[in-house]
């Protein structure tokens, strides 16, 4: 992959930073629907059994086949049967924090995140995180959690799936963040871990992509593959040698 890209498109999640995997969503799910639970009942807002409460989560978990966004507030609405006199977007705001702080506390920041965002920065290349959001949370939560990392100061956008109204794979997102930056498909370059959201997705609009597979797992997919960020120098830069926590140097 020659040296060529404009801009380098990260994932969040998986990619940059290290938030819960598949199996212990359930219990983070469980830890936010308390927090809120919680809340709406010390406030004399809850109005809901928690049989009925943790019925209709098992109805909200889902997202739709079409990749259309399911926002988070409006699930917490039907979840917690909160009538309309009583919405509000304070209260909104209030629940969705209350939701996200169990996933947003487990946050662990990679250790090459920072030093190759900082090299492609210094290198020139516009640089953009494209990522879904946990039941649709609002856009307002990750960009303070992409302030809390440090990221925000090494990135020229973020876009996230509610600012679309799409989820990845959905063309939508990938055409929006395209737009976002003034560049090409060809002229940019996707990395991320998940292999439909971050892999094929982009390459379905013709941008190319290269599948980050931190745990070696994914070996099915044998080329533009990588096992860590370091490991992209290699690939936009392959006239030059590069070593982990060291400076790109001309072979």
């Amino acid at each position: 992959m020659p040296d060529t890209k404009k801009a380098i498109l990260f994932d969040l999640g998986g990619t940059l930073v290290q938030y819960c995997d598949s199996n212990e969503f359930p219990t983070i799910l469980e830890q936010g629907i308390i927090n809120i639970r919680n809340y709406l009942y010390l406030n004399g807002l809850l109005q809901v059994s928690q049989e009925e409460i943790s019925k209709r989560v098992l109805i909200e978990d889902y997202e739709n086949e079409d990749y259309r966004v399911r926002p988070l507030e409006h699930r917490l609405m039907r979840i917690f049967q909160l009538p309309n006199e009583v919405c509000s977007d304070e209260l909104f705001v209030t629940m969705c924090k209350c939701f996200m702080t169990p996933f947003f506390k487990l946050a662990q920041l990679y250790d090459d995140s920072i030093p190759v965002l900082r090299q492609l920065s210094f290198d020139g290349y516009r640089i953009a995180i494209v990522s879904n959001s946990l039941w649709g949370c609002p856009v307002h939560l990750w960009r303070e959690e992409i302030k809390r990392h440090g990221l925000n100061k090494l990135i020229d956008s973020a876009v996230f799936c509610r600012d679309v109204g799409w989820r990845k794979p959905a063309q939508q997102i990938y055409k929006y963040v395209l737009e976002k930056l003034s560049a090409s498909a060809e002229d940019c370059l996707f990395i991320g871990d998940d292999p439909c959201w971050d892999f094929y997705g982009p390459r379905a609009v013709g941008i190319p992509a290269v599948l980050l597979d931190r745990s070696g797992i994914m070996r099915e997919i044998t080329a533009d593959r990588i096992e860590n960020l370091y490991q992209i120098f290699e690939m936009i830069y392959p006239c030059r040698d590069y070593k982990k926590n060291d400076s790109i140097r001309e072979c």
